[in-house]
């Protein structure tokens, strides 16, 4: 038993340092004095302030936040209707077809998707004039497409796992379709929508293969700007920005595990 025990915790501890021993090395190089990465030149917060005087980087990550924001809001109202649909006309024989459709984005490869957005792009300017060249409107298309498939899925579970007695009993009160939906099905269904909402928001944030696709010029998302800058070698910068992202994730996750831990003790309270 004490084998068994001690060879969990050594396999553990070997996959906790596998994740994040780099994470670390990143966060304590981000308060390097010396411009060289490689070499320590003493603690230092120079690279923050550098970081927030970069136009480009700040340029780039508004604009990210801006397209992910969107993407995330438009994603989750298609999203939303294409797992209600799924799951409530279980007896329709385009079921298999719209499935087959949502499921593609999720399962194909983004180069892909990319290419293939921008040949239909390509083909919609030639055809219909717009889009006139590529650009924000583009790439938030191009993440609408496939951050919906993500909520599509999403709600679909939760939707399946309801208990539709719930909607029965309201219409049996005298509940309309349209009110049904929107004051029972909806607020059930809600932490699905949010959980599909914050994925897909992270998707387009985090997305750098079909944005260079559809991206035009004037129009790099910060992922991109990383990616080119990486490219040249590692920048300090670069490591105060993702030390910035870490710290926020960390910050999130942690709010949200003492929410958790505050309703489970509530719970447990009520008789």
């Amino acid at each position: 038993m004490k084998r068994r025990s001690l060879f969990l915790n050594t396999t553990a501890s070997m996959g906790f340092i596998f994740l994040y021993a780099p994470m670390i090395a990143l966060v304590v190089y981000s308060f390097n004095k010396s411009k060289l990465v490689t070499v320590w030149g003493g603690w230092s917060l120079k690279w923050y302030g550098e970081l927030f005087r970069n136009e480009q980087i700040i340029d780039a990550a508004l604009l990210s936040f801006k397209i992910a924001f969107i993407s995330a809001s438009v994603a989750v109202v298609l999203g939303t209707m294409a797992g209600f649909v799924l799951s409530r006309f279980t007896r329709s024989r385009g079921k298999m077809l719209l499935s087959g459709w949502i499921s593609a984005p999720l399962v194909m490869p983004e180069v892909i998707t990319g290419l293939s957005l921008l040949l239909l792009f390509v083909a919609m300017e030639s055809a219909f004039g717009w889009p006139a060249g590529r650009g924000t409107s583009t790439i938030i298309i191009a993440h609408v497409t496939f951050c919906m498939a993500y909520v599509a899925v999403i709600v679909q579970s939760r939707l399946s796992q309801m208990d539709e007695t719930l909607e029965e009993a309201a219409m049996d009160l005298g509940a309309k379709p349209s009110s049904l939906f929107f004051l029972v099905t909806l607020p059930l269904i809600m932490p699905a929508i949010i959980s599909g909402w914050l994925l897909s928001f992270t998707l387009s944030l985090d997305d750098l293969v079909i944005a260079s696709f559809v991206s035009g010029p004037g129009n790099s998302t910060l992922p991109m700007v990383i990616f080119s800058k990486v490219r040249l070698g590692v920048s300090p910068e670069v490591n105060a920005l993702a030390t910035l992202m870490i710290a926020v994730v960390a910050i999130g996750v942690t709010a949200a595990m003492w929410q958790m831990r505050r309703q489970a003790k509530m719970l447990e309270k009520q008789p």
